[in-house]
């Protein structure tokens, strides 16, 4: 989850930051993900399990005015699968890092990923977003030659 959440600051991408019940089972956001965004939106939930269904996280979400959203979450079959599964609804293009989350069995992974691709959401692990990214090894942060 820490190298997904580098993803936006070497790419100077916007983010927005949540966690679902921080005196709950799920605890705050990792500090190292925090003090890496200082000045990001971080919307504390009440507890909604799907972000999509709290109103401020919807708000700074569209703030950005993006329409690809990377995302990842604590669990594969619930924090990243319910909020892929809501942008998509909304018409995002949708990138779910398959390497930021992670579930109880391979089977509950399967399920939730085969239930994203089969409703558009891209699949891929972080080394292949950093590329889809970077796009050429001449592009910054690309190794220099």
């Amino acid at each position: 989850m820490i190298a997904h959440s580098a993803i936006a600051s070497l790419f100077s991408l916007p983010i927005v930051l949540t966690t679902s019940a921080e005196t709950g089972p799920n605890g705050p956001l990792p500090k190292e993900i925090s003090n890496m965004y200082p000045s990001a939106p971080l919307i504390r939930r009440n507890g909604e399990v799907d972000a999509w269904d709290n109103a401020d996280f919807r708000a700074a979400v569209r703030a950005q005015n993006k329409s690809q959203i990377i995302l990842g979450g604590i669990t594969t079959d619930v924090c990243t699968e319910f909020l892929a599964l809501s942008l998509r609804a909304e018409g995002f293009t949708v990138f779910a890092n398959t390497e930021a989350s992670g579930t109880f069995t391979e089977k509950l992974a399967s399920d939730a990923n085969r239930r994203m691709e089969s409703a558009g959401v891209i699949l891929q692990g972080t080394f292949a977003i950093v590329m889809d990214l970077m796009r050429d090894w001449r592009n910054v942060p690309g190794s220099k030659e």
